[in-house]
């Protein structure tokens, strides 16, 4: 799976990348992910910290509008030439969209070679990218974000542990097995300001029937 971030703010993705999991599933090659940056596709020629991209919107309002050409360069640019053996997803954030979900992540990691997510800022890009280009409308939620960074990497998380081997063994996956959305670990006993919580004792029975009947109760 290729991810291509189009965003203003590419070094939003560092630390999020660079741990855990998603930093394995990198250097074991199951996933990349590009940036491209719309101040790169500008025409400007001035230095890179002057290229803008926004403009005042038309019919009044706050706030600023990313220019509808930076965004369609950089579209273009992660598409790339195009081959039967890449199927590509381009994916446009929006509170008004539909909710993403699991379902959806397992469509898109079955699905799909390779996925566009358009991340907006300030009061958004140009509605004519929409246009031009077949989208798919998404939201993480009922709430506003000051950019589709934040939702982007949601996703590439999401998808992400739904394809082979990103995660290590089909087990892992929660929504594969019956999982309760409450877990315990050592000590058996937890002692704090006094008091004790101990683990249920079902988990410790030995029983797995009861213990998968438990964990179906819980979920």
């Amino acid at each position: 799976m290729v991810y291509h971030i189009i965003s203003l703010f590419p070094k939003a993705f560092d630390s999020y990348l660079n741990e855990s999991i998603l930093k394995r599933a990198i250097e074991d090659k199951k996933i990349k992910v590009n940036f491209y940056n719309p101040r790169e596709f500008t025409e400007s020629q001035k230095t890179y910290s002057d290229r803008r991209v926004d403009d005042r919107p038309y019919g009044g309002g706050p706030g600023m509008i990313i220019e509808a050409l930076p965004v369609i360069k950089a579209i273009e640019k992660a598409i790339g030439k195009k081959s039967i053996k890449r199927k590509i997803k381009i994916i446009w954030f929006t509170p008004s969209g539909m909710i993403f979900d699991t379902g959806k992540a397992k469509v898109y990691a079955n699905k799909y070679t390779d996925i566009v997510f358009i991340c907006g800022r300030y009061e958004g890009i140009d509605a004519r990218v929409k246009k031009i280009f077949k989208v798919e409308e998404l939201s993480i939620g009922q709430f506003v974000l000051t950019g589709g960074e934040l939702p982007a990497m949601v996703l590439i998380d999401s998808i992400s542990r739904q394809i082979k081997g990103v995660l290590g063994t089909f087990d892992s996956l929660e929504e594969n097995r019956i999982a309760s959305h409450n877990v315990y670990t050592r000590p058996e006993v937890l002692k704090y300001k006094g008091k004790s919580y101990n683990v249920p004792k079902i988990l410790l029975s030995g029983n797995h029937k009861l213990i998968d009947e438990w964990k179906k109760e819980q979920q």
